[in-house]
């Protein structure tokens, strides 16, 4: 992917694009590509100190300026309530194949700068590649320091740091007992300074956001490289929270890199572009988990760790699809692992503390991972000897009730929760209350429920086992779903049933119904499902979460967090959605080429949202109005899990 300077005319338009790097064990580093920071989670070195969680921001800029003849040209950009630094106006290109590449020209002098974290560890490499014009010139590196929980906000008053160096080191102690954050520059010298620092960064989406928007940073000091006329040369500063500070060399981190994810990608063995684009992203979200010392899917950048729910959903298209199959493994015994009650954890707090379950579906999602596996894999010895007892732990708990009022009812079919639960995927909270309260039957959790009990019933004549009661129960259940949940007069199926509440408002989990690989609702009425789901949610970016014709339809997911949750699941768009969409089309409408057709035109959009937002990656969620704005993380496992997936296995390429 390339970008010239018609993508950075104003500082608004440069900070619409940002660039994201992983390490493998939950750190990152991301930016917009024009260098400015807009967000808290922005910076060349988010660190995780307990993999993947306990995310500090560490390193959050490197500003470069570049002295020519006593003159100063400043290249880097920031925002603070008063003023705005446009050194994107010597940005000349931006490029990302895999690694952020920015190109500057000052003069006569060039400079090549590109970002890399190393696989594994907690460190940054920067590589910078100057030729020097045709008279002496200077270039000043001035890195801003920090050292504090990436869901926060820094302020100079509560900064402690000392530091020493030795020749071109630094070591910086941020308060006491933490990591020291060393730093190290290839050529030049460390200037010192004391007691510096940089007052009142902005971050714009942040304000936009309804949270506070505005920090401190400290500024240990700089590194000055002098360059002769007609110099070329290479430059490497690296920073960390490792034990030790290896002296890496910029060119050698970068080339590993690039062949590691180039590995991934051909062992995929797509030769599509877009297959290929989304099998690299995917790389990003499968992490080390230190405490299991396995593999974990994390949800999202820049802020969620690994989710049950999300992981279940992304797990075919992340692992699955992109044939990484002994990952695939490690995150199913993760997960098998953690079962308690029958249920998986909804989420791995930050802290590391113990897992939360509050979820009715990520147990059963699982099933639909582990029919995925023995798909793709025919791996049933795994299957029977490792993860078997779970799945027959998970039916028999939610058979005879678990947490959150959980249970099986006299018709077979599953209710789960009260008014103050949000066990669904449609689970926010505002002002303390479930915006979308689903207690009772949902309809998805049921299409769920009777995918486990097919799955079930055929693993247990895989293993040998008698299976009646499971299928009697499936044949119950299948029967019960359609008196329970067919609206005629919509055409389509209810969302919730609780008592004698129905409720009609069109939403998109009724799509699952017609999704799983064991769907509980066929031929015509299935196809009705997928027309009216077509007419009334779908936009080229995914569903929404409920039809503009509800009354309490919102278009536009922007405020403040209380208003940001209230339209999170009442018409904000999601992208993962149009995965089991694509799905349930074939379904009703047959693997032909016009269907082939259509399902390319439906995935377009999504090629093109590549090159916006967050490149190379596919955001959490869009405004439910036109222009579709994309918002939420901006980097979403599950939003990529599942167009890759519908892209491979339906689409077909």
């Amino acid at each position: 992917m390339e970008f010239g300077k018609s993508c950075w005319r104003t500082f608004e338009q440069g900070i619409e694009k940002e660039w994201l790097l992983t390490n493998g064990i939950g750190g990152f580093a991301c930016s917009t590509v024009i260098g400015a920071n807009t967000r808290r989670y922005h910076g060349l070195l988010v660190a995780s100190l307990r993999p993947p969680v306990e995310r500090h921001l560490i390193l959050s800029k490197l500003d470069e300026s570049i002295t020519i003849n006593g003159k100063s040209y400043n290249l880097y950009c920031f925002k603070t309530p008063d003023y705005t630094m446009k050194g994107y106006v010597h940005l000349q290109r931006f490029e990302i194949n895999p690694i952020p590449t920015f190109v500057y020209s000052v003069e006569d002098l060039w400079m090549e700068k590109k970002v890399c974290l190393v696989y594994g560890e907690n460190t940054v490499v920067v590589l910078y590649h100057v030729i020097a014009g045709s008279q002496g010139s200077s270039l000043m590196l001035t890195p801003l320091v920090n050292f504090r929980d990436y869901h926060q906000n820094s302020s100079r008053e509560h900064m402690r740091f000392t530091q020493r160096n030795d020749g071109n080191r630094v070591w910086i102690r941020p308060y006491e007992n933490n990591p020291h954050i060393q730093m190290y520059c290839s050529d030049g010298k460390y200037i010192r300074r004391e007691d510096t620092y940089f007052l009142n960064m902005e971050y714009p989406v942040e304000r936009e956001r309804g949270l506070p928007s505005v920090e401190d940073h400290y500024i240990p000091g700089s590194f000055e490289v002098r360059l002769n006329p007609g110099d070329n040369r290479y430059i490497t500063v690296v920073a960390t929270v490792e034990e030790k500070l290896q002296e890496y060399d910029g060119l050698s981190v970068i080339d590993e890199e690039e062949k590691r994810i180039g590995k991934v990608v051909a062992a995929a063995g797509y030769g599509d572009a877009f297959a290929k684009r989304l099998v690299s992203a995917a790389d990003n979200f499968i992490v080390l988990r230190k405490s299991t010392g396995s593999k974990t899917i994390l949800a999202g950048y820049p802020w969620f760790t690994d989710w049950g729910r999300d992981a279940m959903i992304a797990f075919t298209g992340l692992t699955l699809v992109t044939r990484r199959f002994d990952d695939a493994r490690e995150i199913l015994l993760t997960f098998a692992q953690h079962v308690r009650d029958g249920l998986i954890p909804n989420m791995f707090p930050d802290g590391g503390t113990e897992p939360v379950y509050n979820s009715v579906d990520a147990a059963l999602w699982y099933f639909e991972a582990v029919w995925k596996y023995i798909g793709y894999t025919k791996d049933y010895g795994f299957v029977q000897n490792r993860l078997y007892p779970v799945l027959k732990e998970i039916i028999r708990s939610y058979a005879r009730g678990t947490r959150f009022n959980i249970k099986m009812d006299e018709d077979c079919l599953i209710s789960a929760g009260d008014p103050e639960t949000q066990l669904t995927w449609m689970d926010a909270k505002a002002g303390g209350r479930a915006v979308t309260p689903r207690h009772g039957k949902a309809v998805e959790i049921n299409a769920l429920w009777y995918n486990a009990l097919k799955v079930m019933s055929t693993l247990s004549r895989a293993f040998g086992e008698d299976s009646p009661p499971l299928e009697s129960m499936g044949e119950r259940v299948r029967e019960a779903f359609v008196k329970c949940f067919w609206n005629e007069d919509k055409q389509c199926l209810y969302d919730v049933v609780n008592g004698e509440y129905r409720d009609d408002r069109v939403r998109p989990n009724q799509v699952l119904a017609v999704s799983l690989s064991y769907p509980v609702l066929e031929g015509e009425r299935a196809g009705k499902v997928v027309e009216r789901v077509w007419k009334e949610l779908y936009t080229p970016y995914g569903l929404r979460s409920l039809s503009p014709e509800s009354p309490d339809y919102r278009g536009v997911y922007a405020g403040d967090p209380f208003s940001r949750d209230s339209a999170y699941h009442q018409g904000t768009v999601w992208a993962w959605l149009l995965g089991p969409f694509i799905t349930a089309y074939f379904r009703t409408k047959g693997h032909t080429e016009e269907s082939r057709q259509v399902a390319r035109m439906l995935i377009s959009p999504l090629k093109d949202h590549l090159y916006d937002a967050c490149l190379n990656s596919i955001s959490e969620i869009f405004d439910g109005d036109e222009p579709y704005r994309p918002r939420g993380c901006f980097a979403q496992a599950w939003s990529v899990g599942e167009i890759l997936r519908a892209y491979i296995e339906d689409v077909g390429v």
